[in-house]
């Protein structure tokens, strides 16, 4: 399906490249998607929406007019989460009385990115109330993992990476405040950014359900999807609300704290292999793993902060299980337990560079029509709470930090070989340095 002057699965910048290089035209570029979609999304349905006619028309202007300076992605053809405001496109949230909301104009994300030139396509499918590591719901139906079709994609930016991975699209934005762009990333076999708090604008991202224009809320951020490091630090720059500083530090200059272990969540074996894999392959490449360290933040402590502060928020203060509804003072002493915490990190990232994790205790998992969340994982055979699983989630993005997530192996379950990946989390604004940090990781783990 591959438009002849471009590889299999052509990056982003590989696009621009070749239309300002003349190689082809932004229609070109475009209808390629388009055909690259039809082809493929018959078995994935990782694209909900598809906007191709006004794609097809955009383009073909775009190619009259003739590429900017001030557009890096001139003609590149993008998809966005569903969640993200398309002007004239439905967001939904997969929210089946919500089908027929039309958004009026474009998110921030969005009009950052057709301001540099990209061509959105349509929009990716996502769980109900974004709140899952699967994503189906009732108006747009299941989105399949491209590497078996009987597993979850992640979620809830599951249609993101699956559309970036299967090659429909070379990249994507997702959101995460429940590794919701670490774990498709890491499911999927792809790169997926979470960005340190408030770099990313959200305007244009909130629930159809909601009665007015909501604030970014904590926690939550936007990030973007790619198959290398390039494309996602491009990405990255391009929706950035202001310029981010990049150190430059060789990753053999730095040290790396490997963090395998989690009171409240193990990881399985089938994620623990390919990271120690990982691990040896850099150490044997002069880089200084630790795996431990005197100044790590209280992970115990820090997870139940992390669940409470996300699930306050997420309700906006609703009644808990025990009928109970948080006060203004329950919501500034969590504040202030984050507070705390993003301390405790400051603290450690003054011994170490980078922290290498898990983005899940386990690699795609099978469909289920249960939340994963109120079901249960497989760990090394044994069935344990679903919700365990956020704990690896929590350790970037309660103290706000950045995480890069970026494919480094993988193992094979019942015949089939699925993708597994690491986040590479570092201090609060290195979203730069993290992403230059896994790009050297990937050349020595994946040559």
């Amino acid at each position: 399906m591959a438009y002849p002057k471009l590889t299999e699965k052509p990056g982003v910048l590989e696009i621009a490249a070749a239309i300002r290089a003349g190689e082809m035209s932004a229609h070109e570029a475009v209808e390629d998607a388009i055909a690259r979609i039809e082809h493929l999304d018959v078995h994935v349905n990782a694209v909900a929406v598809c906007d191709f006619e006004r794609a097809i028309a955009t383009a073909k202007a775009m190619d009259k007019a003739g590429p900017r300076a001030d557009q890096p992605l001139f003609g590149v053809p993008m998809t966005v989460k569903e969640s993200f405001d398309v002007a004239g496109l439905p967001t939904t949230y997969g929210y089946a009385d919500c089908a027929d909301h039309i958004a009026a104009e474009d998110s921030e994300v969005v009009a950052r990115l057709k301001a540099a030139g990209a061509v959105i396509v349509g929009k990716t499918n996502v769980p109900e109330d974004l709140t899952d590591w699967q994503s189906f719901n009732a108006v747009y139906g299941r989105t399949n993992n491209p590497h078996d079709h009987a597993r979850s994609p992640g979620g809830s930016s599951g249609g993101s990476a699956a559309a970036v991975a299967s090659g429909m699209v070379p990249g994507e934005f997702g959101t995460d405040v429940g590794s919701s762009i670490r774990v498709p990333a890491h499911f999927c076999g792809v790169w997926g950014h979470r960005t340190t708090w408030g770099v990313v604008s959200k305007r244009g991202h909130q629930s159809p359900r909601a009665q007015s224009i909501a604030h970014d809320g904590a926690l939550s951020v936007a990030g973007p999807f790619a198959r290398n490091a390039d494309d996602l630090a491009a990405l990255l720059k391009i929706a950035a609300r202001h310029p981010l500083a990049v150190s430059g530090k060789p990753l053999k200059q730095c040290r790396v704290l490997a963090l395998l272990d989690h009171p409240v969540s193990s990881p399985d074996a089938s994620v623990r292999a390919p990271i120690e894999a990982a691990l040896g392959a850099l150490e044997a490449a002069g880089v200084q793993v630790l795996r431990s360290s005197a100044h790590l933040p209280d992970l115990a402590a820090q997870h139940a902060d992390y669940l409470r502060l996300m699930n306050t928020s997420m309700a906006r203060g609703a009644p808990s299980p025990n009928g109970t509804r948080a006060t203004a003072t329950d919501w500034f002493d969590l504040l202030d337990k984050q507070a705390q915490n993003q301390r405790a990190w400051e603290l450690l990232f003054a011994e170490i560079d980078f922290v290498l994790a898990p983005p899940a205790p386990v690699l795609a998992v099978p469909h289920s029509e249960t939340s994963v969340f109120k079901g249960t994982l497989t760990i090394d055979g044994e069935d344990v709470k679903g919700a365990t699983g956020l704990a690896w989630a929590g350790l970037a993005t309660f103290p706000d930090l950045p995480s890069t997530v970026l494919p480094i192996g993988g193992s094979t379950i019942d015949g089939v070989e699925l993708p597994c990946g690491v986040q590479v989390i570092g201090p609060h604004l290195a979203d730069l340095d993290c992403i230059a940090a896994a790009r050297e990781i990937d050349a020595i783990v994946n040559g």
